[in-house]
């Protein structure tokens, strides 16, 4: 899960909405490292929100299904699917990453796997879950396929990923280093076409009024009064930091209006 630059300071929990299970307290947080984000810092607040809310607001596509995400993360989101699913499973590279949601998050059966080559049989899940995975990845042809191999006949893959247009303007490489590839809507649609899928909805999230508002407070970006904090390796300013921690997942939109001027892209694809 990507985003621009986040600081490493680690600050209270900010009412993270997930059931984070009975071991929760005692399991240490993943390191920020800035390729993924994590619940429970308060500097993060933004990106984790922006994350969140596409979990939630795509939950109804997973309830009493068998579900994988692949590239669960920090497993946060694995965990809200869980409380809908019948089963999820979550894939992940990272080792650190799979013990972690093992040990805070019981509910989400792990599994360390490549992303290109999925640790699961043909035909075995309803619904795949890829959110903010895939500009990460060298072949997203192979996994889309991999998507594909392991769906069953008429069932889901829900993804999002950075809309390209407005998170790395004007450039042909991302922004992020973490990142290989940025896609814009076209380019996501015909690639999820060209790997057998059929796109029946792509949406985008934007900014509602609170952050629109917070947009025009902060000199016209409030990701940009973030992102030349954290570069500039500098202390946040009070109220920068209690701004940001009080963003919630109401503070965003999804729709399909506008879709190019969307920050990240959502698109839900179906397996003929």
């Amino acid at each position: 899960m990507s985003k621009a630059v986040t600081p490493a300071a680690v600050g209270d929990p900010v009412g993270i909405t997930t059931d984070q299970g009975p071991t929760a307290g005692a399991v240490e947080p993943l390191p920020l490292t800035g390729e993924r984000t994590v619940p429970g810092i308060a500097e993060e607040n933004y990106w984790f929100r922006r994350h969140e809310i596409v979990y939630a607001r795509l939950l109804e596509h997973c309830a009493g299904k068998t579900v994988l995400e692949a590239g669960s993360g920090e497993g946060y989101g694995a965990d809200m699917i869980a409380g809908v699913a019948q089963k999820v499973i979550g894939v992940d590279y990272d080792a650190c990453a799979v013990e972690h949601v093992r040990a805070r998050y019981p509910r989400v059966e792990m599994i360390q796997g490549n992303l290109a080559a999925l640790p699961l049989e043909n035909a075995s899940v309803d619904v795949v879950v890829n959110f903010q995975v895939i500009e990460h990845l060298w072949d997203q042809s192979q996994f889309l396929r991999e998507c594909l191999r392991v769906l069953r006949p008429g069932g889901e893959l829900l993804i999002s990923t950075p809309n390209r247009i407005t998170f790395s303007p004007g450039r042909d490489t991302p922004l992020n280093p973490f990142h290989t590839r940025e896609l814009n809507a076209a380019e996501l649609t015909e690639l999820l076409i060209d790997t057998g899928f059929e796109v029946t909805r792509m949406i985008g999230v934007h900014h509602g009024p609170g952050l629109l508002a917070l947009d025009a407070k902060h000199g016209g970006s409030f990701i940009d009064a973030q992102i030349e904090r954290a570069l500039a390796g500098q202390p946040w300013p009070a109220e920068l930091t209690a701004d940001v921690a009080g963003v919630t997942i109401d503070d965003f939109a999804l729709t399909a209006a506008d879709i190019d001027a969307s920050l990240d892209l959502v698109a839900i694809a179906v397996k003929p």
